[in-house]
């Protein structure tokens, strides 16, 4: 076995975060050796910067994220320009943007039933409100016809997904943020490479920059040669581009059209704790099966043909084409997606919805709580309003900046009556709200900038479906599980940890 210190220096991330270092370090260098050389080069660069920040104030874009630009900008007027040039950009390249926008125009194979709405609004406006928003504005539409499974654990999950794989007759698609070598990967793989075999369709989308300390070198090659059609989403190439902002952080599986999985939960061994690293990896899931895997289907054609241009044809990976009985209606399921294409932070309005809707409770499972002054005044409000807000976040974290960025957020929302509580056995990774009995929403977004404006994200919106009280009770009992936040003032360690963690908000959206 190779020392520790071999797998980090061999190791692949290792090596590209050395790259970037030093072609920062080298642009620094030339930008501090031309002010030194130049006069003129200096006042070009301060009033380059100048113009940025007046672009930026101007620019449409959530004022934190501004605030965060502008002061490095004013702290370094030579070169902060720049640097904001080349690394300011959230939104993803003109090339990418093309190709999706393309395909996206291309194939307009989303088509809401209206009398769905309509029966929606006749039981409550408020949720009819939020399902015209993402149905009608976003475009992803709600269905009945669709049933709806909730797991409470990464095992629990697994262990169906595995059932639907070996019963997956004609093709199956995968799209996934991290995929680590290891007995959940392996498991999966083999079943891949023989439906494969047998003549299934099989496609695999991976996040290059999600995997790229657990996969090898051009994996996606790999797996071609056994017979799987792969792909790597936004390869991450040193010295050509340092902004690798935009990844695809979305886990969905689609198995013949009629049956979908989604949720936070990766492909690694952690995810179903057969190997532990921050505790209990607490995380959740869902499976639906019926009319509302379109959605899910769709997004992962998208995905894949604006890149690899294959099929001219969305209809025949329909739910109906393979699905030999009519689900019965259980509730409305809506399947939903969101993209740093636009300016639309579809994953951010439909929390705030949800709490801002609230009647009697929401409860909230996330990993990262790094929000802004928006969400923060829906969660205060909701609290003042009554509403019993509970936010559950990891006993033992798995970033510990950001962790500490995370906690720097509890003592305005406990003020405020907002009950925050941090979940005992270990690392809660779980993406979940869910609010009075009705509506909840499951998926891959957490409360943080990069999932909320960077990232390609999905996640389900649910009202008055069964799988909402397995939700809930799942929610009181990992809150039974966790210990409440009373004192904020514990996490303190003297005035320089305040003041690193005053530094931290400041650049909270850039991290």
């Amino acid at each position: 076995m190779r020392p520790k210190y071999l797998k980090l220096i061999f190791n692949r991330l290792f090596v590209f975060g050395l790259m970037i270092l030093v072609q920062v370090v080298y642009m620094l260098l030339i930008l501090n050796k031309f002010s030194h050389y130049s006069q003129v080069w200096s006042a070009i660069c301060l009033v380059l910067s100048i113009l940025v920040v007046l672009f930026i104030v101007n620019k449409e874009d959530n004022p934190a994220y501004k605030i965060a630009w502008i002061i490095p900008i004013l702290l370094f007027p030579i070169f902060g320009g720049l640097l904001y040039l080349f690394l300011g950009n959230k939104k993803p390249t003109r090339r990418m943007r093309d190709k999706i926008e393309k395909e996206h125009e291309k194939h307009k194979c989303r088509v809401q039933n209206q009398e769905v709405i309509k029966d929606i609004e006749k039981q409550d406006l408020r949720v009819a409100g939020q399902v015209r928003y993402l149905s009608n504005h976003v475009g992803f539409p709600i269905y009945e016809n669709t049933n709806a499974t909730y797991y409470k654990s990464g095992e629990e999950n697994f262990k169906d997904m595995i059932r639907e794989l070996k019963a997956a007759k004609h093709y199956i698609f995968m799209e996934y943020f991290i995929i680590d070598e290891g007995d959940m990967w392996d498991t999966i793989l083999d079943i891949l490479e023989q439906k494969a075999q047998e003549g299934l369709d099989v496609r695999l989308i991976y996040d290059d920059m999600g995997c790229v300390s657990n996969l090898p070198y051009k994996y996606d090659r790999i797996l071609e040669a056994r017979g799987i059609k792969c792909m790597a989403f936004n390869p991450f190439i040193p010295f050509v581009s340092l902004a690798m902002n935009n990844r695809d952080h979305r886990k969905i599986l689609v198995i013949d059209g009629h049956t979908g999985f989604t949720g936070g939960i990766n492909l690694a061994d952690e995810y179903i704790n057969t190997k532990e690293r921050f505790g209990y990896w607490k995380d959740t899931g869902i499976m639906l099966k019926g009319e509302g895997v379109w959605n899910l289907t769709t997004m992962f054609l998208h995905m894949w043909n604006s890149f690899r241009p294959t099929d001219e044809d969305y209809d025949k990976f329909r739910p109906h084409v393979h699905l030999n009985k009519l689900v019965q209606h259980d509730g409305y399921i809506q399947p939903y997606g969101d993209s740093p294409l636009d300016e639309e932070v579809v994953g951010e309005n439909v929390y705030l919805n949800l709490i801002n809707n609230a009647k009697k409770y929401v409860y909230i499972f996330t990993p990262y709580l790094i929000i802004d002054n928006e969400m923060m005044t829906a969660l205060c409000l909701a609290s003042k309003r009554g509403i019993d807000v509970k936010i559950v976040t990891p006993g033992i974290p798995d970033k510990k900046t950001v962790f500490k960025l995370t906690r720097s957020y509890y003592h305005q929302l406990i003020e405020n009556g907002v009950e925050i509580y941090e979940y005992t056995p270990g690392f809660l990774h779980a993406k979940v709200v869910v609010s009075d009995d009705e509506v909840a929403t499951v998926g891959t977004i957490n409360f943080d900038y990069r999932s909320l404006y960077l990232h390609f994200e999905c996640g389900v919106f649910l009202y008055k479906s069964k799988c909402i009280q397995d939700i809930k009770q799942d929610a009181l009992e990992t809150i039974a599980k966790s210990r409440k936040i009373e004192n904020t003032n514990v996490f303190s360690n003297g005035k320089i940890d305040t003041l690193f963690r005053a530094v931290l908000r400041v650049f909270a959206p850039l991290l």
